[in-house]
């Protein structure tokens, strides 16, 4: 176990329910193929994400969610141009989308990614910076590279947990990275992720936790009926407003930062 990136205890077995409510097989195979597509499609479009539009690409990734048959409903703040530490608690591989429809951001990945067979070669090319995990070393290196990157005024999504967990349950924002974003004096702006059935009820069918693998999470929510992905953008918070990395990451964790005091509906589909 990383000291920066700690293994969750959630796990399928104990921590997933079971689909419950099912689409038809065929429909849940249309699906799967209509997300394959339009991942296929931006990686073929990768090399010219410089000049694809940002609007374009929050579309392009609620489409991903969309056809994967969830919902997507984003509330809050509106997230500020320039640069910008994007954060949230992480649950399933659908984080990912979700995040950049938000705002578009280059993702903190674990160093391990950049060996895979295409992935690798496709996430480098998409800007994705690496951590690893098992070099403490070189955590002070890699939170300069993050620094750099918000100074030029990108924005960089991290899931400061380290880990995905179930959703019932979650872990503490790590507090490292939040070093980037004093250094380069910007502000971080925190996302709280959900997932809930049609009904209002909490759903832990997207997870993507301990063994489980990415086929079967892929399917276990293309097969789910009724999943609906929740967002709540909340309020930036300014550079300066926190004194120590400490204490601007327990601001940014879910559950601890009141509530916005007019938050709005930005997109509801």
């Amino acid at each position: 176990m990383s000291v920066w990136l700690p293994g969750a205890p959630c796990t399928p077995r104990a921590c997933v329910e079971p689909t419950g409510s099912a689409t038809a097989v065929p429909l849940a195979v249309l699906r799967l193929v209509a997300v394959t597509v339009l991942v296929l499609a931006g990686i073929v479009l990768m090399p010219l994400g410089g000049w694809i539009p940002a609007g374009q690409v929050r579309r392009w990734c609620r489409w991903i969610v969309r056809a994967s048959g969830v919902q997507v409903r984003i509330t809050g703040a509106t997230a500020p141009t320039g640069g910008l530490l994007l954060v949230a608690n992480h649950i399933s591989w659908l984080d990912i989308p979700l995040l950049a429809a938000v705002r578009p951001a280059r993702m903190l990945a674990k160093a391990e990614i950049r060996r895979w067979p295409v992935a690798g070669p496709v996430a480098a090319l998409g800007g994705v910076l690496f951590i690893d995990r098992d070099r403490l070393r070189a955590l002070p290196g890699t939170v300069a590279r993050i620094a750099d990157a918000l100074r030029t005024g990108q924005a960089v999504g991290v899931f400061p947990e380290g880990s995905t967990w179930c959703g019932r349950a979650q872990g503490t924002f790590r507090r490292a990275v939040f070093q980037a974003a004093l250094d380069a004096g910007v502000p971080v702006q925190p996302v709280r992720i959900r997932y809930r059935l049609a009904g209002g009820g909490a759903s832990t069918a997207p997870a993507f936790v301990g063994d489980d693998s990415l086929l079967a999470s892929v399917w276990r929510v293309v097969s789910t009926r009724g999943l609906v992905a929740e967002l709540e953008v909340r309020d930036a918070i300014p550079p300066g407003s926190h004194p120590d990395r400490r204490s601007l990451a327990r601001a940014a964790q879910p559950g601890t930062r009141a509530e916005p005091r007019s938050a709005h509906a930005v997109l509801a589909s």
